[in-house]
């Protein structure tokens, strides 16, 4: 670098100093350079190194910017950033014109599936082929009050859940979330998605929380509150809730009115809420919803569900869940930032069918939350459920929520809970509850 840069002055010198004498034999009436005066040979001469000097500070600063450009590409295509003060050792080489080449020795192109449909997943880049987006999010919860139906730890780390997701291939991605509590380590879920089906479907094979209402699809770390309404505890399984083994076809309906999707789920039969003896014993769920934005700052989310399967209450026992959800959203766009409001409700049925009878129990919460500041939320609950084998014990509860979020990576909240159950029991309880996560976990279903 140093002898370029000597040369390139010295070409430089060389011209100027040509091109002054040209100029000064060229013009009329001046005096050829041997009657010039020595002050006025030294002024033209610091003219000139001035000259250099600005060119050569020009010079500078475009090889940095190209060193540095040239640094960034080598950076792009390794996956990793070159180490400070340091550029790429090959500049990159100017292509080759394209030649026609054999068809048996050109390399293989990725070809369209037989059947029509265009992929639409982003291939990885280059650099993340073996790495998966990996995030771990921690669901710590404490608890002061007495609640002897339900008991809970003053402190505990309820919940550190590790996900890693990543586009397999341009017809396909993978999501795994793995579940750390005090029980020990659990798959929540894992599963294979495939985008690029026939007929607009989509179709997700592995272990899967079941589409059954809002509330069963969430992840613990998604609540909005502390802890699950009454009768998802109740009667739809609890934290683990309707999750198995199995696959799930869903399908988008566009139409003017609202969007519709509709799902359809089979699982092997086995979770906290069915049970099957045999192989042939599955669980089946099936799911509406529509979907509809009535302002711009405003929307509608409707659904209903059904599942149905195998119990261990009786031999030959079956249940039957059915249920129905709404919420509502607002988020003005011009405050989107301040202000929000969502207000969301589920009803479900459960009926266990036995031989000894067929009893109906019955649950719901309705719950709203709105922020009223940029970072706090809060928001109330009323909860309501019987008990499955019998209907007429019934459990009855409502919360206070207050929420501050120091980051889009954390979360604080408290919640006073008050609930009254069956046995005539009354328990008054404050939660509070920090959330915090690391890595890039992806979106959750809106």
């Amino acid at each position: 670098m140093p002898r370029s840069r000597t040369f390139l002055f010295a070409c430089l010198a060389v011209t100027f100093l040509s091109a002054s004498a040209s100029a000064a034999r060229q013009t009329p009436g001046t005096p050829p350079p041997d009657s010039q005066s020595p002050e006025a040979l030294r002024a033209e001469i610091a003219r000139l190194q001035q000259q250099l000097e600005s060119l050569a500070r020009t010079y500078d600063e475009r090889l940095a910017a190209l060193e540095g450009r040239i640094a960034a590409l080598g950076a792009a295509q390794t996956g990793s950033p070159p180490p400070d003060g340091t550029a790429a050792a090959n500049p990159p080489q100017a292509q080759a014109p394209e030649t026609s080449t054999p068809q048996s020795q050109a390399p293989p192109a990725l070809q369209p599936p037989p059947d029509g449909t265009v992929a639409t997943g982003t291939p990885p880049p280059s650099g993340k082929v073996f790495n998966p987006d990996i995030a771990v999010i921690g669901n710590m919860l404490g608890a002061v009050g007495t609640n002897e139906i339900e008991p809970s730890p003053g402190l505990d780390l309820d919940e550190a859940e590790a996900s890693f997701q990543a586009i397999i291939d341009p017809y396909a991605r993978g999501d795994f979330f793995f579940s750390f509590g005090p029980e020990g380590v659990d798959v929540e879920e894992g599963f294979i998605t495939f985008n690029t089906l026939p007929a607009g479907l989509l179709l997700k094979a592995g272990k899967l929380r079941a589409a059954f209402g809002k509330v069963n699809a969430m992840h613990t770390h998604a609540l909005p509150w502390a802890d699950r309404p009454l009768v998802t505890r109740t009667l739809v399984g609890g934290d683990e809730g309707l999750s198995d083994a199995g696959l799930s076809v869903s399908k988008l309906i566009l139409n003017p009115v609202m969007f519709l999707e509709a799902t359809g789920e089979v699982f092997r039969g086995h979770s906290d809420v069915f049970n099957g003896t045999t192989r042939s014993d599955l669980t089946y769920v099936g799911r509406l919803r529509g979907y509809r934005d009535l302002t711009e700052g405003t929307n509608l989310d409707l659904g209903a569900s059904i599942a149905w399967g195998s119990t261990e209450v009786a031999p030959d026992s079956t249940k039957r869940l059915i249920g129905v959800d709404a919420t509502f959203r607002y988020r003005p766009l011009r405050r989107a930032i301040y202000q929000r409001m969502i207000a969301r409700s589920e009803l479900i049925w459960s009926q266990d069918r036995f031989a000894g009878g067929s009893p109906t129990a019955f649950g719901m919460y309705a719950s709203g939350e709105y922020q009223f500041a940029r970072r706090w939320f809060a928001g109330g609950r009323f909860d309501y459920s019987e008990r499955p084998l019998f209907p007429s014990l019934s459990d009855k509860g409502g919360a206070a929520i207050l929420t501050y979020w120091p980051s889009e990576f954390s979360q604080i909240r408290g919640q006073y809970r008050r609930t009254r159950y069956a046995e005539g029991t009354t328990a008054n309880e404050l939660l509070f509850q920090f959330l915090f996560s690391i890595g890039a976990h992806g979106a959750h279903v809106f």
